[in-house]
């Protein structure tokens, strides 16, 4: 069992920065790549970026690449995502969660990132 809890989010002006944090308890972090989702009101989860166990490859949506950057720390069970040149558009809930194998196994609880204009 992985439990993830995410922190970080906030509310930020246009062209702005947030830095999210997923925290994950257990010993077998480095078994899973890991991966941030978003959810804006009204609309259905959508994908953000995503990491590798090891941290050597990363993947970005369209809608944040350039701007968004995962990372993570194997040490520290954590996993990070920096957002820069933040939009309004970007206003969501954000997810963070944990992958093995060709399937989701577990999800945080979510924190709200909101950009005002």
């Amino acid at each position: 069992q992985v439990q993830l809890v995410e922190s970080g989010g906030g509310l930020v002006q246009a062209g702005g920065s947030l830095g999210l944090s997923c925290a994950a308890s257990g010993r077998t972090f480095n078994n899973y790549a890991m991966g941030w989702f978003r959810q804006a009101p009204g609309k259905e989860r959508e994908f953000v970026a995503a990491i590798s166990r090891s941290g050597g490859n990363t993947y970005y949506s369209d809608a944040v690449k350039g701007r968004f950057t995962i990372s993570r720390a194997n040490a520290k069970n954590t996993v990070y995502l920096q957002m820069n040149s933040l939009k309004p558009a970007d206003t969501a809930d954000s997810y963070c969660c944990a992958r093995r194998g060709l399937s989701i196994s577990y999800w945080g609880q979510g924190t709200q990132v909101t950009v005002s204009s």
